[in-house]
């Protein structure tokens, strides 16, 4: 536990109290089987949300009312999770009458937070609760409007996977309980609200907006989003929320989206979710893409100019069918999620773009998985399909092995059994499991009974890839004839080191990210200095590429020759994908000094998500 999250814990203990009034503290066990969830839906399921909030960026506080609609046939209790909330009042509603309800609060657990225990009535309805956020909850970031686009209003979102929902809503923050919602959001009259709901198209003039959804979802995917953008449509069901002066720019980026929906859907199955839009959030946002229903969260980054990037969206488009429509019981079954996103992503680029192009894409995320693989160690636990992450935050635990290593799951089966079955298996996958959670041994079921069959051979193999450590011993069938034409390329570059040998004028972003990787690590500052005065590599457009160099550069003792490039792009992103490889190079290769102050100068830009990630590196790295 770092030292930020325990500060955070700490004031969160004290709001708590207070928050309680009358109630008393108590342990509880948890026998649920979620192990990162409080809340026991085999004792009382709720079944819709109706929320009410005011957004106070004055006080940087959520205030709201969240009331829970449950099913009939309850238990003696409803158990919410929360984390930080302050508790101001529970009621609850039987026939139209109100009453107080009797109510403790868990002690605080320092990675889930606490555990709401609600007594209810046998003719108990509804449960009525007023709350407010903390002052540093850990699923919001405000901006102040300095770090916006325009610099005129503050702006506000939340990331709410994989367990900070419970930061900003009391709710049931397991990824198998699924629950409706109406909400009615009040924000300043002048900025513009959107939900992983049905959303306006346009601003209000009182600041007010309604969303309804009515398909029931897990309390991960809630999302808000309240700023200073509009909307462009670029297809019948798709378009592009973005602040004044990028909206364009993103309608343009993302031109192709009609075409990957429809592309979609070509492949395995209408799309459930009516619109599928997308919001472009500021550069401090942790993550590429949050696959947010009907709305995805996205980073600006993936804005490079040319759609070099848009596999993103094609990857958060794909969650739209595996993690929203079928979603992992347990965040120990992440690679559910993950694995078939990341498989689905690759069909998407290959349909729209061609094999080569979509190979490229997975051959660097071969790459990635060997790389983390390597980095891990084979026998590491956490190199599982299947993951026991008792008492660890899954955040902290959950690497690219759930999406490689998943896709390359589906890829050996897709290349074993034959990809028309293979495509019929996902269809009826998608169709028998929607709206449901899943496990991996449900999977397995499913799959013996839908694909493997008879194969006890392939099925021990399957067994293999998803319970045991490391990889098995499998190269998918990739095309990488553009790939070994630049390693012909830079076998001339190496001997020459005249760039212009190197043919790179028609290079694609992944081909310079593959040429980047593929150079030797071994401190060859001149070979750097050419690079990078040639191509202008430390001051690219492409996020990507600036990336890969950064790290690269730096483990090559040519960081400091290029650190005001590199302290920009560390300001002025907040990607956890970009900050933690480029600070692990700096503090692995004699920069400890200059990463700490570029990070006191960038955390305030940061969301707390990577905040907490970068500040644990460098405390690791003292």
């Amino acid at each position: 536990m770092n030292s930020l999250k325990m500060f955070l814990f700490l004031i969160s203990t004290l709001l708590l109290c207070f928050g309680c009034k009358s109630s008393t503290q108590k342990d509880s066990m948890k026998t649920v089987m979620d192990p990162h969830s409080f809340s026991n839906p085999s004792i009382t399921k709720v079944k819709h949300l109706d929320l009410d909030l005011k957004i106070n960026f004055e006080n940087k506080r959520i205030e709201g009312l969240a009331s829970y609609t449950l099913e009939a046939d309850h238990g003696s209790e409803l158990i919410l999770d929360n984390l930080g909330l302050i508790i101001q009042s529970i009621q609850i509603e039987s026939g139209g009458s109100l009453t107080e309800a009797h109510y403790h609060i868990d002690t605080i657990d320092p990675v889930l937070g606490a555990g709401i225990h609600i007594e209810l009535k046998s003719k108990t309805e509804k449960v009525r609760i007023q709350y407010m956020s903390g002052q540093n909850a850990y699923a919001l970031q405000w901006l102040p409007k300095e770090q916006t686009r325009r610099k005129k209003y503050p702006f506000l979102f939340t990331q709410s996977q994989s367990i900070y929902a419970r930061s900003w809503i009391p709710c049931p923050d397991g990824p198998g309980i699924r629950f409706t919602y109406h909400a009615k959001v009040s924000a300043p009259k002048d900025l513009m609200v959107v939900m992983s709901a049905t959303n306006s198209m346009q601003r209000t003039s009182d600041g007010i907006y309604e969303f309804d959804m009515e398909i029931p979802i897990p309390a991960y995917l809630l999302a808000l989003a309240v700023g200073d953008f509009d909307f462009k449509a670029i297809g019948n069901r798709t378009g592009v929320y973005a602040e004044p002066g990028l909206l364009d720019k993103a309608a343009a980026e993302f031109s192709d989206l009609e075409n990957m929906l429809i592309t979609a859907e070509n492949l395995y199955g209408p799309y459930p979710w009516k619109r599928y839009d997308v919001i472009v959030l500021p550069a401090s946002f942790s993550f590429g893409g949050m696959e947010n229903p009907r709305i995805t969260f996205l980073t600006p980054s993936v804005i490079a100019g040319d759609q070099s990037l848009t596999s993103l969206l094609a990857h958060e488009l794909a969650h739209s069918w595996s993690g929203n429509l079928v979603t992992n019981a347990s965040w120990n079954d992440f690679w559910l999620n993950e694995g078939f996103t990341t498989y689905f992503e690759s069909r998407i680029m290959e349909a729209l773009y061609g094999k080569p192009y979509a190979d490229m894409l997975s051959s660097l995320g071969f790459q990635d998985l060997n790389k983390t693989m390597h980095e891990m160690g084979t026998e590491n636990p956490l190199s599982k399909l299947k993951l026991n992450l008792q008492g660890m935050d899954p955040e902290e635990a959950l690497t690219d092995i759930a999406y490689e290593k998943g896709k390359l799951l589906l890829r050996f089966l897709e290349e074993r059994t034959g990809r028309a079955a293979f495509d019929q298996f996902l269809k009826n996958y998608f169709e028998y499991f929607k709206y449901k959670s899943n496990t991996s041994e449900g999977f397995l079921k499913f799959a013996v009974e839908h694909l493997i069959k008879q194969d006890t051979s392939l099925l021990d193999t399957v067994k293999k890839w998803i319970y045991e450590p490391g990889l098995i011993s499998f190269t998918p069938a990739y095309d990488t004839l553009r790939f070994k034409n630049i390693d012909q390329s830079l076998v001339l570059f190496l001997k020459t080191m005249n760039p212009k040998s190197l043919h790179s004028d028609a290079w694609t972003t992944h081909e310079w990210i593959y040429f980047i990787r593929k150079l030797p690590s071994d401190k060859n500052i001149q070979r750097c200095l050419i690079l990078n005065s040639t191509f202008k590599l430390s001051t690219a457009r492409n996020s990507e590429i600036k990336c890969a160099w950064f790290e690269y550069a730096v483990k090559n003792n040519f960081g400091k020759q290029i650190l005001p490039d590199i302290q920009n792009f560390l300001i002025q992103n907040g990607r956890r994908k970009y900050l933690m490889p480029i600070y692990t190079a700096m503090l692995d290769n004699a920069l400890n000094k200059e990463a700490w102050i570029i990070f006191e100068m960038a955390k305030s830009g940061y969301h707390p998500i990577s905040l907490n990630s970068v500040q644990k590196l460098l405390i690791e790295k003292i």
